[in-house]
């Protein structure tokens, strides 16, 4: 039986990360854009940084647990409460924005892209550096 490769196709991998910077750029120009006052494009950076960190976080974390490799509960558990907390945040943020339908739709969406990308582009490199033959 031989193994076979995780690796991700080229094509994969680069809708992976075209996704990513599309939905991130979109949200930072549409915030850059906005007119709203610093602190709200803060509170709207600080929650788009957040969710990506966590989004990746909590992709290692259940790749790590489903190859056997330990993950503590409390972690794990983190991981789960700051990815739906960003999303969270987010959601109230922008129900409580005094935006248009159309904006917040904008970027409610760019958001989730942005973290749906995240997921995959870690899952790719981490594919890729799983199918590299061992240095040594």
């Amino acid at each position: 039986m031989t193994p076979t490769s995780n690796r991700p196709s080229p094509a994969f991998s680069g809708a992976s990360w075209f996704a990513l910077f599309t939905g991130a750029l979109a949200y930072l120009i549409g915030l850059w854009n906005a007119g709203m006052q610093l602190n709200e494009k803060g509170y709207y950076l600080t929650v788009l940084l957040y969710g990506l960190f966590a989004a990746i976080s909590l992709q290692k974390s259940v790749r790590d647990r489903m190859e056997g490799l330990r993950v503590s509960g409390i972690y794990f558990g983190l991981c789960w409460v700051s990815t739906l907390g960003a999303i969270l945040l987010l959601t109230v943020g922008l129900w409580n924005a005094t935006l248009a339908p159309s904006e917040k739709g904008f970027y409610a969406m760019s958001f989730l892209l942005s973290l749906f990308a995240a997921v995959a582009v870690q899952k790719n490199v981490r594919d890729s550096l799983a199918a590299e033959p061992a240095a040594g």
